[in-house]
C-alpha cells in the first residue's frame, strides 16, 4: 500500500468514535499485557465488606458495572469528562448510583463529607491524597491502580513527546498518603508490554488518549507514523514499555 493510501487509512482510524474507556474496537490489533494482580478482584473483595464506596473517575461506568453484584448499599462515582459523565449518568443513575461531576487533580477538592466512605477506589485517575484521606471513614480503605508516569515513554519519543507527569510514581504518592494519615499496606509495581499489530490501531489509541502525544493527529504526525510503519514491516509488531502500580492503604484511627 502506498503512502497516500496508508495515510487515508490512518485518518479513517483516528475518526472512529471512542466512549467510556473501551478499547474493544482494537481487539486483536492492540495487546496490553496485564500485571500479575487483579484490581477488579481486590475491589470486589473490599466492596463486599463495605457500606459506602466512592469510585473516583469512573469513566463511563463500564468497569464498575462488572462489579455490580459486589456493590455495597451506597455507591457514589465521580467523572468530569462530558461524554463519559453522560454515559455514567445513563448507565449508573437508574441503578441508584450517585454520579457527581468532579474534576480530579492532585490538589483539587471533592464535595464530600469527612469520613463519608469506608472504601475509596481509583483506577487510573488523578488524586489528591489529603482529600482521599479526609473522605475515608476510620479504618476505611483506599485502593488505587495507576498508570506509571513513564508509561510508553518509548512510544512518546517516536513522536518527539515526553511524559507529562513523569513523577506519577509510588515514590510520589506513598509519602503523601502517609502524611495524610493513611497506612500504606501494599505497593506493587509492574512492567510489561503494549503491542500494536498495525499503525492504524496506534492512531486510534493516541487520538483516544490525547495527553500522551498532545495535539496528535495523523496529518501532523504522518512522517513519524511512516517510520513506525517501516519498523512494523521489519519486525512484525510494534512493542512499547507498559508500566502500572497498585497501592492499598487504610485510614489510621
Amino acid at each position: 500500500m502506498n503512502q497516500e493510501k496508508l495515510v487515508a487509512v490512518w485518518k479513517h482510524e483516528e475518526q472512529q468514535p471512542f466512549t467510556g474507556w473501551d478499547f474493544s474496537y482494537l481487539d486483536g490489533r492492540m495487546v496490553e499485557e496485564q500485571p500479575p494482580w487483579s484490581y477488579p478482584t481486590r475491589a470486589a473483595q473490599l466492596m463486599q465488606r463495605s457500606s459506602a464506596v466512592l469510585d473516583m473517575g469512573t469513566g463511563g461506568g463500564e468497569r464498575l458495572l462488572k462489579l455490580r453484584k459486589n456493590w455495597p448499599r451506597r455507591v457514589v462515582v465521580t467523572e468530569d469528562y462530558p461524554p463519559n459523565l453522560k454515559l455514567a449518568e445513563q448507565r449508573l443513575g437508574p441503578l441508584g448510583v450517585t454520579v457527581v461531576d468532579v474534576p480530579l487533580t492532585r490538589d483539587g477538592l471533592m464535595p464530600f463529607e469527612d469520613g463519608e466512605f469506608d472504601l475509596v477506589l481509583n483506577r487510573h485517575s488523578a488524586l489528591n491524597c489529603a482529600e482521599v484521606a479526609r473522605a475515608l471513614a476510620p479504618e476505611g480503605v483506599f485502593l488505587t491502580q495507576q498508570i506509571h508516569g513513564l508509561w510508553t515513554q518509548d512510544l512518546l519519543a517516536a513522536f518527539g513527546a515526553v511524559p507529562q507527569w513523569p513523577d506519577a510514581t509510588p515514590e510520589y504518592y506513598v509519602p503523601r498518603l502517609e502524611a495524610a494519615g493513611l497506612k500504606v499496606e501494599r505497593v506493587k509495581e509492574w512492567q510489561g508490554r503494549l503491542i500494536f499489530h498495525d499503525v492504524g490501531a496506534m492512531a486510534y489509541y493516541l487520538k483516544a488518549a490525547p495527553w500522551l502525544v498532545p495535539g496528535f493527529s495523523v496529518e501532523m504526525h504522518k512522517w513519524s507514523l511512516m517510520k513506525l510503519q517501516e519498523q512494523l514491516q521489519r519486525e512484525g509488531q510494534l512493542v512499547f514499555e507498559a508500566r502500572k502500580y497498585l497501592i492499598e492503604s487504610g485510614k489510621v484511627i
